[in-house]
């Protein structure tokens, strides 16, 4: 299963812990768009909208983390604990994962600017960010996971997202539900340890 990314990228790292929880084994192959690796003929046969992460498994391929999440748990999970299949409990993961979507990109609304082009950092768009959290912390109320109050693919997606968020410096301290699950899902994720160390090399991209 070919898997092409960048350990830089929060929704990369979501697949590879992910694929570690199910015991999968990965053709890793970095794909550096700064060198425009993504836009050759070869790649843009395989995905014309030549994003990462993307999964080619057996000549399938498929892009968006999200989506990809969503294949290998149904495709690879020894049951539906990752991935339920009641209705009810699988619409309040789809949210979870459709929320992420929306905090990462608040998230990059503030800090892209500020890191890639040098720009001076916009409140509002820090004030947007801090709501976003703020809701996160609210699903976290008394519950070990962000969904179901179980281990889902949710919980794979939101942590690297924070990951990252933690790395570039954005105070989580304000978020205490956030940092309780966060520190539980760091010493219990399988690919954990890769996660955090993709967010740090995330945190210097732009330098």
């Amino acid at each position: 299963m070919d898997f092409y990314y960048l350990l830089v990228s929060a929704p990369c790292r979501s697949i590879l812990m992910l694929a570690k929880a199910l015991g999968i084994e990965l053709n890793r192959k970095e794909l550096f768009l700064a060198k425009g690796e993504h836009l050759t003929p070869e790649f843009l046969k395989i995905n014309p909208q030549h994003t990462i992460p993307t999964l080619v498994d057996n000549g399938f391929s498929i892009w968006e983390s999200r989506v990809i999440l969503i294949y290998l748990a149904e495709k690879y999970g020894k049951d539906d604990s990752l991935y339920p299949k009641c209705p009810q409990k699988r619409a309040l993961v789809n949210q979870r994962l459709f929320f992420d979507l929306n905090l990462y990109s608040c998230f990059a609304e503030y800090y892209y600017p500020i890191a890639r082009d040098k720009q001076p950092p916009v409140p509002e768009s820090l004030t947007k960010l801090q709501g976003q959290l703020e809701f996160l912390n609210t699903f976290l109320e008394g519950q070990t996971y962000v969904a179901n109050n179980s281990l889902s693919i949710a919980d794979f997606t939101l942590l690297a997202s924070v990951a990252s968020f933690e790395a570039t410096g954005i105070d989580l301290s304000k978020y205490p539900n956030i940092i309780r699950w966060y520190q539980h899902c760091n010493k219990t994720l399988p690919g954990a340890d890769e996660n955090k160390e993709g967010s740090a090399l995330f945190s210097k991209y732009w330098d």
